[in-house]
């Protein structure tokens, strides 16, 4: 599969269709630029992140940097829109049941409902909520995989936010070979719960589905956005340039 690099991360260039029909084993990221710029700096997180076998983007803005780049990719792929695509596409496939981890207490077990009924079966078979900072706990990390193992889950949409996310499933996964497939996909579960609307298209037409969510969550994501991810722009203008070097020479 082809890709190319925005600063030192990989990004496969798949359309959805693509992905639907080749994403069945391994670990799928979604890279976005607030990911992006934690891998600079990371570099556990970015050598996890740099093992999984799909690499998408999630941004509209990356998919823009990609065709500055001269290197364009083909379709920017959120994990909020791609996760109920892949449920449509195995609507019908009995062998893919799902387990969702991550976001707060009772949002999965609603997400999980409101699936289940679009669906038309019990594609969702579990979900859990992790306490706070249960990463830094073997003991809750254990549970959890205790409760994976015995899961009829054969998919996990690991939805912790990163680096959490995409750290804790490299740590533990070899533990789980009954999953075939985990999804880190941040704030999905909350989008399938209802809990956190998509921008309207306009916005996402503008690029600046981002600047939506800063609208509706300012304070928790003003240094975010404005002071953290401003960092990409310098980077990026690197890049073209060719002085960009990654910061663990790989």
């Amino acid at each position: 599969m082809k890709s190319i690099k925005i600063l030192n991360v990989r990004i496969d260039n798949l359309s959805a269709q693509e992905l639907l029909e080749t994403l069945d084993k391994g670990v799928l990221v979604t890279p976005n630029i607030d990911d992006i710029m934690k891998h600079q700096k990371d570099k556990e997180f970015h050598e996890m992140a740099s093992k999984a076998e799909f690499s998408i983007c999630d941004s509209r803005v990356l998919l823009l940097m990609s065709r500055i780049l001269r290197t364009p990719l083909k379709e920017a792929i959120p994990g909020s829109s791609f996760f109920p695509m892949y449920c449509d596409y195995h609507a019908k496939d009995s062998n893919i049941k799902i387990f969702l981890l991550g976001a707060k207490e009772g949002v999965g077990e609603i997400a999980q409902k409101k699936i289940n009924e679009r669906i038309g079966r019990k594609i969702i078979v579990g979900t859990y909520s992790p306490p706070f900072g249960f990463e830094k706990d073997e003991v809750e990390c254990n549970h959890i995989v205790d409760i994976l193992q015995h899961s009829e889950a054969n998919v996990v949409l690991v939805g912790l936010g990163n680096p959490k996310q995409t750290k804790w499933i490299y740590k533990y996964k070899d533990r789980l070979p009954n999953i075939d497939l985990f999804m880190a996909l941040g704030a999905t579960i909350d989008f399938e719960a209802g809990n956190v609307k998509r921008a309207p298209q306009i916005f996402q037409k503008l690029y600046l589905e981002w600047f939506y969510r800063f609208l509706k969550e300012p304070k928790r994501l003003f240094k975010r956005y404005f002071v953290d991810d401003m960092l990409f722009f310098y980077c990026f203008s690197k890049q073209l340039l060719g002085l960009y070097k990654n910061p663990f020479g790989k």
